[in-house]
């Protein structure tokens, strides 16, 4: 008998039969680097799908806090309707904040600025673009700023989820702030 049988292992003696598929089974030699290279790619997975949320978190809350700083120099007087009366005007003051952390340019970035006439028309609002705009009112006039980006995703894990082979990935962020002018002078 040899020693590695003798020790419990299941090596081979030159002219032995060869194993049988049970023994193999049984056998525990290399059991860790298997359990290892099983439990990686979840594991893997699960971390990049946490980077992956986290980012798009900050990518969240960057559009929210824009959304909100451009509101609250709209409603103080600081830009008024003639800063601010072209789509390019605007996306020039949006994309300025937001590519500290988007692709230069703000790809997909669509907003709509108007003027409303109760705070219950903002409520009512559905999340129809159809007809976006960029008309702010003046003093003591209530407006809305709605905020949307298509937030491209990093990793591809979200296509395992059902998403179509060849489609892009993306999660849509948004944001929205309603408000009523101080007077200030028009």
């Amino acid at each position: 008998m040899s020693i590695e049988q003798s020790r419990g292992g299941y090596g081979r003696r030159s002219g032995a039969p060869r194993p049988s598929p049970r023994s193999f089974l049984r056998n525990r030699s290399g059991s860790t680097s298997v359990e290892f290279v099983l439990l990686a790619l979840p594991f893997c997975a699960l971390v990049l799908a946490i980077f992956e949320s986290c980012i798009s978190f900050a990518g969240q809350e960057v559009l929210a806090n824009t959304t909100d700083d451009l509101a609250r120099r709209m409603r103080t007087g600081q830009l008024k309707p003639a800063d601010v009366d072209t789509d390019q005007e605007l996306r020039s003051l949006i994309c300025d904040e937001l590519e500290v952390i988007v692709a230069k340019g703000c790809p997909g970035l669509v907003f709509d600025l108007r003027e409303i006439q109760t705070f219950q028309t903002a409520a009512a609002m559905t999340t129809s673009w159809n007809d976006p705009k960029t008309q702010l009112g003046k003093a003591l006039t209530r407006n809305v700023l709605r905020v949307k980006y298509p937030w491209p995703a990093i990793t591809s894990y979200a296509q395992w989820l059902g998403k179509a082979p060849g489609d892009t990935a993306a999660t849509t962020h948004f944001a929205m702030a309603v408000w009523q002018n101080e007077p200030f002078d028009d």
